[in-house]
């Protein structure tokens, strides 16, 4: 890291016209020492000029959907903190200060959550279905990968240079900070949350979230992410149901044979096998591919350390 920290302020941006020009007056004044980068992601108003005049460095992202953007920012962008936003004026920037010292301390943190749902989000959040779909999310994770994360989809989170290098982004859309959370929490990075005031959207901007659409690629991307980090556990629950299907089949068969030492239904019992062959290489599977895990972990860990 430099004597003198570099900060960036990473606003990604669809048609925000109507907020970006007080987002960026008030980031630069919230933090006057950091670089200020909006990323026009494939607007239809003046979303670019309108940043550039108040003074942000201005880039695009052709390719339309919020995980292209951020990808995009990290591989472009050198700082030694990065600080993430949404461009609707929802995140004020009174916290940015302190979310940045956390990942500027002398023992840092690789990513601070700006926690919204534990203050004023549902209160102001005027969208029901949005306030759900973060409950949701956030219970899912919590149990799935045994964390006590607060807020998962906040769009205002500062992140360490290490973390933003050494993160393998896959999501295209909205569903970007559940990946980057589900990364830090599974590669044993520093996470901190900090309580931060929420406000709704002013009027004249529209949320561009949609609740059924991306809230289901959302949950696709957990399942996904579980299967991934925690094969074994993934694989055990399908043997479990396969398991318990071949059960439910195979009783009758038992039982008649008791009954009458026959068995009368004979391809039953042909299925019944077969399926419990198939519980038996998902679990098998699912060892095999928790080993190849562990060992990518400590590969990456190594590969973390060697940057």
């Amino acid at each position: 890291m430099t004597s003198t920290p570099r900060i960036a302020v990473l606003i990604p941006c669809h048609n925000e016209e109507a907020t970006i020009a007080q987002v960026v007056a008030d980031f630069r004044q919230a933090l006057p020492e950091a670089a200020i980068y909006v990323y026009d992601n494939c607007s239809t108003d003046a979303t670019a000029a309108v940043a550039r005049a108040a003074g942000a460095t201005v880039r695009t992202e052709p390719r339309k959907g919020k995980g292209y953007v951020v990808r995009s920012m990290m591989r472009d962008v050198e700082a030694d903190c990065y600080l993430l936003v949404d461009g609707d004026n929802t995140y004020p920037a009174c916290h940015a200060p302190a979310l940045c010292a956390e990942v500027l301390a002398p023992q840092p943190c690789d990513m601070v959550i700006g926690d919204r749902l534990s203050t004023s989000y549902f209160t102001e959040n005027k969208r029901p279905l949005h306030g759900a779909g973060n409950r949701l999310v956030r219970w899912l994770i919590n149990r799935l990968f045994h964390s006590h994360i607060h807020d998962i989809m906040t769009g205002y989170r500062a992140m360490s240079r290490r973390f933003v290098k050494n993160m393998p982004l896959l999501s295209q859309g909205f569903e970007v900070e559940t990946e980057m959370t589900i990364h830090a929490l599974e590669n044993n990075f520093r996470i901190s949350e900090m309580p931060i005031d929420y406000r709704d959207r002013p009027q004249g901007s529209v949320s561009k979230l949609s609740t059924m659409t991306d809230g289901f690629k959302v949950i696709c991307t957990i399942v996904r992410l579980f299967c991934d980090y925690r094969p074994l556990a993934f694989f055990s629950v399908v043997a479990l149901c396969l398991a318990l299907l071949a059960g439910v089949l195979v009783v009758p068969v038992f039982i008649d044979y008791l009954h009458t030492g026959l068995v009368p239904r004979f391809p039953t019992l042909i299925v019944a096998c077969f399926i419990m062959l198939m519980a038996m290489l998902f679990f098998i599977g699912g060892l095999i591919l928790q080993v190849l895990v562990r060992q990518n972990r400590q590969h990456y860990e190594l590969w973390v350390k060697s940057r």
